[in-house]
């Protein structure tokens, strides 16, 4: 006698027997989309096999959160409020802060909700909206970066038309293409990812909805999506690095030419965004050989990709609040215009007491 056959989503469930599967129907709307037979929520994993330690790892990404929103919130305001602080680069800076701030908070706020709670679930079209704004936030950043070195090399290689080049209108279409180029290299593999049918199991093995984890949870065959998303990746890192590497090699050029004060005028001028690219590049490279290295736990693969996710957005405020004069002069004067508020509100409170 021949042996029934069985469906994708039955054979998935026998494969993965350890695994939770919750499924339920929806309606006919979400059905067209979805599949017929489908899970209606994610089951986002985390760190939840870490036992009590999660408080601990909360603790840390709860303090290192309030200091990312803190330092990118404090740039936003000095720059947009310090008459002084006019030149293209900290209209730049602005936009990298609040890039910054969107991609940490897609993911952070999941992230310490895991950590409270037993099980973190997620709908569906919030996972996969979720993935667009994290993927696309991390293109953009990226983007801004390579936009922040280009205004390098012509402030270092071409400074006494820097400001007849890098004019206001030059500077808004760009961030717009940044952004722009961010949409382009994350929404072709996000649709794709909602096409898919998804009938089970539906435990994600990351802190958040990460592409290649959700990805492995489809019940057809995803070949084509995975070209895709390495396709638009290799793109989006390829074309960023090579245009960033370039700038830096024209600036490098320059600068060999120069005297020695104006070497070191010239370094001072791109220490800063040198320093954040070399430790995005640098993390990002630490993320890619933990996915391919297989002695990797999932816990210490999440810990890693989490790191990576907050460590550019933390340092980026303290980075260029050391290495930029001009901003740490408009950082105190922000604070002593607030100081002598303070200071009445203080006199006022103990005349009335």
């Amino acid at each position: 006698m021949l042996e029934k056959p069985r469906c994708e989503g039955e054979e998935r469930r026998i494969r993965y027997p350890s695994l939770p599967f919750l499924t339920n129907h929806r309606s006919s709307s979400l059905n067209s989309s979805w599949g017929s037979d489908g899970v209606s929520f994610f089951l986002v994993q985390g760190l939840a096999g870490l036992g009590e330690r999660r408080m601990i790892l909360f603790a840390i990404l709860l303090l290192g959160y309030v200091i990312i929103l803190g330092g990118n919130i404090m740039i936003i305001f000095v720059t947009l409020t310090d008459p002084k602080l006019t030149s293209p680069m900290f209209f730049f800076l602005r936009n990298l802060s609040l890039v910054d701030i969107f991609y940490t908070t897609t993911t952070i706020p999941n992230m310490l909700a895991g950590f409270l709670l037993d099980k973190l679930t997620i709908s569906v079209p919030g996972c996969f909206l979720q993935m667009q704004f994290f993927i696309q936030l991390a293109v953009t950043g990226r983007g801004i970066l390579t936009v922040m070195a280009y205004d390098r090399y012509v402030a270092v290689c071409n400074p006494l038309r820097y400001t007849a080049i890098v004019t206001r209108p030059v500077q808004i279409l760009i961030v717009a293409g940044a952004w722009a180029f961010g949409i382009f290299c994350s929404l072709p593999a996000t649709m794709m990812g909602t096409r898919q049918n998804y009938c089970g199991p539906n435990v994600v093995r990351h802190g958040w909805c990460d592409p290649s984890s959700v990805r492995r949870l489809a019940c057809t065959n995803t070949s084509v999506d995975n070209i895709v998303s390495l396709s638009l990746a290799m793109v989006a890192l390829l074309t960023t690095g090579v245009l960033i590497l370039t700038s830096y090699v024209l600036i490098a050029v320059s600068i060999f030419k120069m005297g020695v004060t104006q070497r070191l005028k010239a370094f001072g001028t791109c220490a800063a965004h040198l320093t954040v690219v070399s430790i995005s590049y640098s993390a990002a490279s630490c993320v890619y050989i933990s996915y391919q290295v297989g002695n990797f736990s999932p816990e210490v693969r999440i810990i890693v990709s989490v790191l990576y996710s907050a460590l550019t957005p933390f340092l980026n405020p303290i980075i260029y609040s050391l290495r930029n004069k001009e901003l740490q002069q408009a950082i105190r004067r922000s604070l002593s215009r607030f100081r002598p508020a303070a200071v009445s509100a203080a006199k006022s409170i103990n005349t009335l007491t």
